[in-house]
Parts: C-alpha cells; structure tokens; sequence
C-alpha cells in the first residue's frame, strides 16, 4: 500500500475509533443551534437521547425530523434520567442561567452556550455548583488561529495591542452580553486578567476602551454602529519581534519588524525589510472539515472537547473554557454595564 493510500485509511480509521457512549441532551433549537451546533455532535455522532424545547408544536416536530430521539417540552424529565451523562443547552440567553443551574444542581455535565449568566455573581453560583465537568461556549477560544496566536504571544515581548468589533444595530438582545463577550473573552483568553483605565461611550451600544493586563495595555472598539453585512473582528498585537494581525479567526499574519543599528531603523538605510508571512490563512479550495467555518470559528473543537471530557474524563481534552476562566471576562462585562 503506498503512503497517500495508508495516510487516507489511517485517518478515516481514526474518525471511527472516536466513538461517544452518552447519552446526552439538548436543550434549546434556535437558529444558531441549528447552523453551528447541531452538525457537529451528528458529525461526531454524538448519541443524543433527548431533545428538550418548550414550545409543544415544535417537539411534535422534532420527533418526526430526529428519529430515535426524545423530544419533551419539561426539563425535570432528562434531569431525572440516570443515564444522560451530558446536558448541551443553548436556548434563550436569558433562560442560560436557570438551566444550567439546574443542570448542575442535578449533578450532570454541562456545556452552556453564551453567555451563561448576567453576571459574575451568578457566575459564582454556576462555579460553587460545579462538581464535575461545567463549560462555555466561548468557540473563539478553541478557533485554531485563536490557539496558534496564543502559542505565538506566549514567546513574545508585549507591547500593545487594539482590537475592532463592530456590528450593526442590535435591537434583539442584550449587545454587552450577547456580542461583546467574544472580544471581551478573547482578550482576556489572550492576555489575563484586565483592569478598565478608560471607557468612553461612542453610541447606543458602542464603547471605546482601554485595558491594562500584567504585560501589556490595550484599546478596543465595541460597537453596532457599523453594519452586519460588512460587520468584522481585527485584532492586531504590536510585540518585540513585530505585528500580528488575526482577522476574523479566518487569517493570522505577522510583520516582522527590519532590524536597527545604533538607533537608525535599517528600513530607512535601504539595508533591512519588514517581512510579512502568513502564518495562518482560510482556504476555500478543497471543502473539507478543517476549512469549514464551523471549525474555523471554533465550534467543532468547543463540542468535541466537551464530549472527550465527558466521556474520558478531565483528561480526555483541554479544558480551554471552564466556567471558572470566565471571572475576568465577567469581571469586564460587569465594568462595562456600569458605564
């Protein structure tokens, strides 16, 4: 067998190994759980057992569309089930909170969607419940753009760094703790714990900021004045050795910096060059697993580690969004709604 052959059979070989006893269940079926979740616990084939909404047209559906899967419209009825090991809840952002208390409190694992509380007080609530495996669906934290630049950072002298967030309008929810979490986490997730030394309203909605970590301060711009066709994420960290740039978790590059000789940029003399290198980058070529956005984005690796931690153990994945690494994200969105 030659080695293109024997590669192709061993990685297929490795997606069937991967096997998930569960059961597990579902709480909620929205759009965004529809798009993102969804195909990858069937990717993955993650048994589910039960699929839990509360409006009784749709569970009538879901039993017809879901074959071989429960749909009820009463919580209590999968939390009184001993064998469901593991509860995915993405419903309204306003419900998070109560079920997955009362997730916990019945002693199963859970994954929660953003975001999981209103605030850090209620954040301590979930974490004094934990008692086994409790996470976040924070899926920019397991983006592979996201894990290679903070591998990258952790090699770097730190300067500074700014960060662009901005959206269209966004009269449907909560903008802070709906939309502004993600940029929020991702620099903390980055950077550590931050300290507000500035915020500034720039609209309904929107906010310009400035952040001191332990190494390095930085400036953001929150806002939903801008538009959602042309809506983006640009985060550039300025380092010893040069800029980085992640754009959309889809590409990260980095500019590295000409030399300099007694004080004289190199650049100036015509004897030294920036070098601009790709170091990570979206390809749309080949319609594969790690060029979906689903991946991309980070939502197939959030929900296979969860089901490997589940399944395996603590040991069985990184536990890269624990409810408990949300004090300092919680800490900013507390900071923020005060202002």
């Amino acid at each position: 067998m030659d080695l293109i052959s024997r590669y192709k059979r061993l990685r297929s070989e490795a997606y069937l190994k991967e096997t998930y006893a569960g059961p597990y269940a579902f709480v909620g079926m929205g759009g965004h759980s529809l798009a993102n979740l969804y195909p990858v616990i069937h990717y993955l084939q993650i048994p589910l057992k039960y699929i839990c909404v509360t409006s009784p047209t749709k569970a009538e559906l879901i039993g017809k569309k879901f074959p071989g899967v429960k749909a009820v419209t009463d919580l209590d009825i999968v939390l009184a089930d001993p064998e469901v090991k593991g509860v995915f809840v993405a419903a309204s952002p306003k419900a998070h909170f109560s079920i997955a208390r009362k997730v916990l409190e019945s002693g199963k694992a859970l994954f929660v969607e953003k975001p999981p509380c209103s605030d850090s007080t209620e954040l301590e609530t979930l974490v004094g419940l934990n008692k086994g495996i409790a996470v976040a669906g924070l899926q920019k934290r397991y983006a592979p753009a996201v894990k290679m630049l903070k591998s990258k950072l952790a090699k770097e002298k730190l300067l500074s760094y700014d960060l662009h967030y901005c959206t269209g309008a966004y009269p449907e929810g909560n903008a802070v703790l709906d939309l502004y979490i993600h940029p929020l986490d991702l620099v903390c997730h980055l950077f550590g714990q931050a300290e507000v030394l500035a915020c500034s309203p720039a609209g309904k909605d929107s906010y310009v900021l400035m952040l001191k970590h332990k190494d390095v301060t930085g400036t953001l711009e929150l806002s939903t004045a801008y538009s959602w066709k042309d809506a983006c994420e640009v985060l550039k960290v300025n380092t010893g050795s040069g800029l980085y740039t992640l754009n959309q978790m889809e590409e990260l590059t980095v500019d590295l910096r000409a030399g300099v000789l007694a004080g004289i940029p190199l650049e100036k003399t015509g004897l030294g060059k920036t070098v601009h290198r790709v170091l990570f980058a979206h390809n749309p070529f080949s319609p594969i697993l790690t060029e979906n956005q689903v991946y991309l984005q980070g939502y197939f690796d959030e929900i296979r580690s969860f089901a490997l931690r589940v399944e395996h153990g603590p040991k069985g994945a990184d536990a890269l969004s624990d409810l408990s690494s949300l004090r300092p994200t919680y800490q900013l969105l507390d900071a923020l709604r005060s202002n």
